[in-house]
């Protein structure tokens, strides 16, 4: 079973065309996540989490489910990340995640696909992410191949700059970078609703037909990647910044 959470797209398409090569089940974890669901899920086919890489590890709020969620069934687990650079030493938190859960850690692959963190990076324009798109398929299939004859993926060689930055640079980045107190709306904002529908955590709210962000904020960019009207802003960075989402 496919199990992926998907702020913008990139890593909903990498489970989808895996589970597709494979014939594999592919469940969303929006709705677990937004509505704290723990409840066991079981799957007789190994386990494969696709996820976007947050400060170069898996996002916080999916690390927490996958801790306190039992999957049972197939002890094999697989991690499919998706990046806009690449993904430095996750793998080693993923295996100690899966020491502690009894699963056999089968590797970490990772994806290169379009940038979508407007907060901080500038974003590619439609041209440019296709082009990036078009070279990840190419990982994304050869993800399945490996993932269907039951094989682990490789392991590549580990720089210092890999270690720093999924151990104490995600430790510093969170607390710093990751709130939403740099979101707003403009005037460009018709009260659609479609931001508060797309969080994951539940973190936004309309008042007099506006969006305000609370502080549980995980970083997805979905509301302002998603926005119709383009009415969302993040600080000054993301002024004049394409959105980016997977194209439909």
């Amino acid at each position: 079973m496919i199990l992926y959470f998907s702020g913008t797209g990139n890593s909903e398409y990498a489970a989808k065309r895996i589970g597709k090569a494979i014939n594999d089940e592919t469940v969303s974890l929006f709705e677990r996540l937004r509505n704290k669901d723990f409840s066991e899920i079981h799957s007789e086919s190994p386990w494969i989490i696709a996820a976007p890489t947050y400060a170069w590890r898996i996002p916080r709020i999916l690390q927490s489910w996958l801790e306190k969620t039992r999957l049972s069934g197939n002890k094999n687990i697989y991690f499919v990340m998706t990046c806009g650079g690449n993904i430095s030493n996750a793998g080693k938190y993923l295996e100690k995640l899966c020491a502690g859960k009894s699963l056999n850690y089968m590797g970490c692959m990772e994806i290169v696909m379009p940038e979508n963190y407007i907060a901080l990076f500038s974003t590619p324009s439609q041209e440019k992410a296709s082009e990036i798109i078009r070279q990840a398929e190419e990982t994304i299939d050869k993800t399945a191949a490996i993932i269907k004859k039951g094989r682990t993926f490789p392991q590549h060689p580990l720089t210092l700059m890999d270690k720093l930055n999924s151990g104490i640079v995600n430790d510093i980045f969170y607390p710093i970078f990751v709130h939403a107190k740099k979101f707003y709306a403009t005037d460009a904002c018709i009260s659609c609703g479609i931001c508060t529908n797309v969080c994951p955590t539940a973190n936004i709210r309309l008042e007099n037909g506006k969006p305000v962000w609370s502080k549980n904020c995980t970083h997805c960019m979905a509301c302002i990647s998603r926005c119709p009207k383009e009415a969302i802003e993040y600080g000054k960075h993301s002024i004049g910044l394409p959105r980016y989402t997977f194209p439909e």
